[in-house]
């Protein structure tokens, strides 16, 4: 079913179009200006580079990306989703500014003259475009924005596949008009992906997120993933080659350190049906990779869910075929998706890996299992059903009376299940969840 259109939208993104465009223009031609006139621009091409055809019927595809960018804005079906698209194309534009300036790479093959349509358009595109700022596309990371926005309007199999063929062609145009080398595609990629989780579809930006954390767990796992980040990057840059592919899991290695750092659980952006936005999972996939397999690789030995106390289990991260046998789910996991069953009863507490959850979290999920655990079996789970979903069911043990105080709590969640990690932090938070505890 359509939704219907916000009145006043078209003449908003008429102004969007009047910022944008002008500045797309004027910021685009003087950093290729500035570019050619400096003597420290290199080149990154790999040797298969000379393989690639020069297609010249692509440049067709190739231009319809300006044709689609004013088109974009006639999609959105109310403010906030124009605001956010247009905020999205702006964030591609100055990232991919900003690279050029730091890192001003140029394209090295020479063209053949053209002729005919083809020939025009292409000389159409040199009277403005030079051979300079290369990586990341922006061309590229313009349209990871645009078919974004197209994508989730457009309706119908036939429509929705002749939509990806053509945003594909797009993408290959950039290689067979040899406007761009290899290196720029990836790149230009991830900047897209990083401004559609810059400013999300759903839920704020993780701008807005921004808060300095208060426990010094949070400071050591940020520094010690921003470390690995720099690791990550140097060997990508010292090792060069097929080694480059390692700015991708430093990339995602240094995201995950902002999380602890700044924006907390809500960096993950996972939803309230358990997914994760495409963003999240092309910006992250090496490091959900490794957690995802992490957390199997622990639980191995143990990979079923134990029941604590009257139908709540306890257990990791569930799949497909280990959910089935729990009608309702509350997960405390902020860095992997869940598939959520049809008519399963599910609550998305996300909360940190490594980290003490904090006292209001512990109250609203003690909450949620009192209030989902009468569908009938219920699993409290995170990645490993260890330490987070612990958490959560001894507070709800303890704030609903079932145990007399923490102790008696942690007691029966290690008979159930004795891998559990509790630290003396839980037991000081859950303590001040104690009836009559100090707050």
């Amino acid at each position: 079913m359509s939704v219907p259109r916000e009145p006043g939208l078209i003449r908003r993104g008429v102004l969007w179009l009047l910022l944008l465009g002008p500045l797309f223009f004027i910021s685009y031609g003087l950093s290729n200006s500035f570019t050619a006139q400096r003597d420290d621009v290199g080149s990154l091409v790999f040797a298969w580079e000379r393989q690639v055809p020069l297609w010249p019927w692509t440049i067709i595809p190739y231009w319809s990306i300006d044709l689609l960018y004013g088109l974009s804005f006639l999609v959105p079906r109310n403010r906030g989703e124009m605001d956010r698209h247009a905020l999205r194309l702006l964030s591609a534009q100055l990232i991919c500014i900003v690279c050029f300036l730091l890192w001003p790479l140029r394209f090295t093959f020479e063209r053949p003259e053209l002729e005919g349509v083809f020939g025009w358009l292409f000389d159409v595109l040199m009277g403005f475009d030079k051979p300079y700022n290369q990586a990341p596309s922006l061309h590229i990371a313009l349209l990871v924005v645009i078919w974004a926005m197209f994508a989730r309007h457009t309706r119908g199999v036939l429509l929705r596949g002749l939509l990806h063929v053509w945003m594909v062609l797009i993408g290959l145009s950039v290689l067979t008009t040899w406007q761009h080398h290899f290196i720029d595609l990836p790149t230009g990629a991830l900047a897209g992906f990083l401004c559609l989780w810059l400013w999300p579809r759903e839920g704020p930006s993780p701008l807005h997120l921004t808060r300095l954390p208060d426990t010094p767990e949070r400071y050591r796992l940020a520094w010690r993933y921003a470390l690995g980040a720099a690791l990550l990057a140097g060997a990508a840059f010292v090792l060069k080659g097929g080694w480059l592919w390692l700015l991708w899991p430093g990339l995602a290695a240094l995201m995950v350190a902002l999380n602890y750092l700044l924006f907390g659980a809500g960096g993950f952006q996972k939803r309230a049906d358990g997914s994760q936005p495409c963003a999240v999972r092309w910006l992250l996939a090496p490091y959900l990779a490794v957690a995802w397999i992490n957390s199997r690789l622990w639980t191995r030995r143990h990979p079923q869910a134990d029941e604590v106390c009257d139908g709540v289990f306890l257990g990791r991260l569930p799949a497909r075929g280990e959910a089935a046998a729990f009608p309702a789910v509350v997960d405390l996991c902020a860095e992997l998706p869940i598939k959520v069953l049809p008519g399963q009863h599910y609550r998305s507490l996300p909360s940190l890996d490594l980290v003490v959850p904090e006292q209001a979290l512990c109250r609203e999920a003690a909450d949620a299992i009192e209030a989902l655990r009468v569908h009938g079996p219920l699993l409290v789970c995170c990645a490993l059903g260890y330490s987070r979903s612990a958490s959560a069911v001894a507070a709800w043990l303890v704030l609903s009376g079932r145990c007399a105080d923490v102790a008696a709590a942690e007691a029966m969640i290690r008979r159930a299940r004795p891998g559990v990690v509790l630290h003396p932090a839980h037991r000081r938070l859950l303590e001040r969840l104690q009836p009559g505890a100090c707050p």
